[in-house]
């Protein structure tokens, strides 16, 4: 019985898209790719309870940041190559990044510690980096259809507008403006915007952006968020993990950012200890969970590149699609 289990096992990864490293084997191929981060930086980078540490970035984001370096190269080199085939003049085209992932799983902090390094090459490049809270309808939109408890869910985001947003970023144009999102207020700023004005790489961070739809019977042209990327990666955990980190965050929330009576939050700083945490377990349960399941780890196999986390936010696995 073992043996046969054993056989399929190996049947099965004989068979994945995707060739699995452990830390060490993925920590060894940084080769000389040179640390310009230190700890000032780091405590800068951090996300609230997401306690990485320069170990992890030596290990984990600097063999991440050659691999990309040489991705970069190579996609400038065939953009290069094609414009002469067709003839053609263009203008710069950014390497777009997605980094999707759940909730509490780190998507941020890993997001600002790659744009960090990768800013820092030797080429000096221009990284840009944008999360898709800016395309969340308002909330007086949500309210309106009845989507509150749906915030963060594929129907709760403006795609059109992150469609076109992309498509400008890759028709290589000027001052694109991408909209601002609040976590004090908990929606859109209206009339506030970033400009994003022709980058040599961006970042795209956001739960969903792995996402597909269903395709038309006709074969009529249906862009996904991810047709849009140069690369993507997938930022993953085991839900129990997930979780803890959750609950963890929103009871420390409660401590420091909820206490500003702008927050949208100020009320949970308000209640028992007790009756924040059943409101965590709630919100995780019913909402952030349902998420996970239906529409956010169903996208993991479309990463190029899975970085899967284990207890205290350490990379313990990472998965790169073969070529």
């Amino acid at each position: 019985m073992d043996g046969s289990w054993s056989e399929a096992a190996r049947s099965v990864n004989d068979v994945s898209p995707y060739r699995r490293f452990d830390r060490q084997e993925w920590a060894r191929l940084r080769a000389d790719t040179p640390m310009t981060l230190d700890e000032d930086d780091l405590a800068r980078l951090r996300g609230l309870n997401d306690p990485v540490s320069l170990d992890e970035v030596v290990e984990i984001y600097l063999p991440l940041s050659r691999l990309l370096s040489l991705y970069v190269e190579a996609t400038q080199s065939l953009f290069r190559v094609t414009k002469r085939f067709l003839d053609v003049q263009g203008a710069k085209v950014p390497f777009v990044i997605g980094l999707a992932g759940s909730v509490a799983v780190g998507k941020s902090t890993t997001a600002r510690i790659l744009k960090a390094l990768l800013s820092r090459w030797g080429s000096s490049p221009k990284v840009d980096l944008v999360t898709t809270d800016g395309f969340l309808y308002p909330n007086a939109v949500l309210q309106r259809e009845g989507l509150m408890r749906r915030k963060g869910f594929p129907e709760s985001y403006d795609l059109p507008a992150l469609l076109e947003f992309l498509a400008a970023i890759k028709a290589g144009k000027g001052t694109v403006e991408a909209p601002v999102y609040s976590h004090l207020v908990y929606d859109v700023v209206p009339g506030e915007t970033i400009t994003i004005d022709q980058p040599d790489i961006l970042i795209l961070e956001g739960l969903n952006v792995l996402q597909t739809s269903k395709l038309p019977k006709n074969g009529a042209g249906l862009p996904f968020v991810s047709d849009f990327f140069d690369f993507s990666i997938y930022l993953d955990a085991d839900d129990v993990l997930l979780h803890q980190w959750y609950v963890n965050r929103f009871m420390r929330l409660r401590e420091t950012a909820f206490r500003n009576p702008e927050s949208y939050f100020h009320r949970y700083a308000q209640i028992s200890a007790a009756e924040a945490l059943k409101t965590a377990e709630d919100l995780w349960t019913n909402i952030n969970l349902v998420n996970l399941h239906d529409s956010i780890r169903p996208t993991r196999p479309r990463a190029d590149l899975v970085l899967t986390k284990g207890a205290d936010h350490r990379i313990v696995s990472v998965d790169l699609r073969k070529l």
